[in-house]
C-alpha cells in the first residue's frame, strides 16, 4: 500500500501542477479580456468627459466675451461722463476747448496773411505832375 501511495504522489503533483498551469492561463485570458473591456470603457468615459469639457469651455468663452463687451461698454460710459465733467470744469475756469483753439488758430493764420499783405511795399504811384 505504501508503494501505491508513492506512485500516486507524483501523479497527483503532476495533476496539481497541470491544474495550476491551466488556472494561470485562465487568469491571464480573463485579465486580457477584462483589461480590454476596461480599456474600452475608460476610453469611452474619457471621450464623454472631453465632450463635456469642450462644451463647458465653449460656455466659458461665451461668458468671457459677454463680460468683456459689458465691461467695455461700461468703461465707455464712465469715460464719456468723466470727459464731460472735465470739459465742464475747464469751461467754468475759462480754458478754451480744443475746437475753440482750432478756430482761433485758423483765424490768427487768416489775420497773419492779411497783415503780411498790408506790410508789403506798394509800388510807387507817379504823380500826374511828374509825368508832364
Amino acid at each position: 500500500m505504501a508503494k501505491q501511495k508513492a506512485k500516486k504522489l507524483p501523479e497527483e503533483v503532476r495533476e496539481s501542477a497541470g491544474k495550476i498551469w491551466l488556472a494561470g492561463l485562465g487568469a491571464l485570458a480573463t485579465a486580457e479580456e477584462e483589461g480590454s473591456k476596461l480599456f474600452k470603457n475608460l476610453v469611452k468615459k474619457g471621450e464623454e468627459v472631453e465632450g463635456r469639457g469642450k462644451a463647458e469651455l465653449g460656455r466659458f468663452r461665451d461668458l468671457v466675451t459677454e463680460v468683456r463687451g459689458k465691461a467695455g461698454r461700461a468703461f465707455e460710459g464712465v469715460s464719456g461722463r468723466i470727459d464731460d465733467q472735465v470739459a465742464g470744469a475747464l469751461a467754468r475756469l475759462g480754458v478754451p476747448s480744443k475746437d475753440e483753439i482750432a478756430t482761433l488758430s485758423a483765424r490768427v493764420e487768416e489775420l497773419t496773411v492779411l497783415v503780411e499783405k498790408l506790410k508789403a511795399p506798394k509800388p510807387a504811384v507817379r504823380s500826374t505832375a511828374a509825368k508832364r
